[in-house]
């Protein structure tokens, strides 16, 4: 029904076809899926929660391809990070080493 876009029947309703149903709605019949707001919602709700195995395929892949941008992302700023403080310490390692012959560091002004 989903895959089709008609309405799934509801109790009372079954042995109808969808086609009927929503001409017995336009001529002004309640039927039991459409009697409220709530029903209707119910039901949107429940349509929605049949998918079919390449829709689920789709999104797990979806998903698997987002985690995998957002992980990527995370190791680059971290090699970004590891790099900036290398630099860093290789900065400090290298001024350590000009003021040891002195005996004792000075501050430049």
């Amino acid at each position: 029904y989903v895959k089709s876009g008609q309405r799934i029947p509801r109790r009372g309703e079954v042995g109808i076809t969808a086609d009927q149903i929503e001409n017995f709605e336009h001529l002004g019949y309640v039927m039991s899926g459409s009697r409220h707001a709530r029903m209707n919602a119910v039901r949107i709700r429940k349509e929605n929660q049949v998918y079919s195995a390449e829709e689920k395929r789709a999104l797990s892949m979806y998903n698997f391809e987002e985690k995998a941008n957002r992980e990527a992302q995370l190791i680059g700023d971290l090699r970004e990070l590891m790099a900036r403080h290398q630099r860093k310490v290789e900065m400090q390692e290298e001024l350590d080493d000009r003021f040891e012959s002195h005996g004792q560091m000075k501050k430049f002004t």
